[in-house]
């Protein structure tokens, strides 16, 4: 789930993927701005075939709570 997410925040502002770590923070680390961030959380409900509500994103703060969300979070799933 990692390298999935990084190859999209690569795709989205040009982060080179190995600096896309489980401790990095999305704002201070990766400088990704709100609207990148919209960005990437589109991709990844496309590529992980999820749904991640707004209330649910506005609390991530790292790269980890992303893959971390992402992974325990199975009643989000489309349907």
């Amino acid at each position: 789930m990692l390298d999935g997410l990084a190859e999209i925040i690569n795709e989205i502002a040009g982060i080179p993927v190995e600096e896309v770590r489980m401790g990095a923070r999305f704002n201070e680390d990766l400088e990704l701005d709100s609207l990148s961030m919209v960005e990437v959380v589109v991709a990844a409900e496309e590529r992980f075939d999820l749904r991640m509500p707004d209330e649910d994103v506005v609390g991530v703060r790292t790269v980890r709570e992303a893959v971390d969300y992402m992974i325990n979070a199975p009643s989000h799933r489309r349907r």
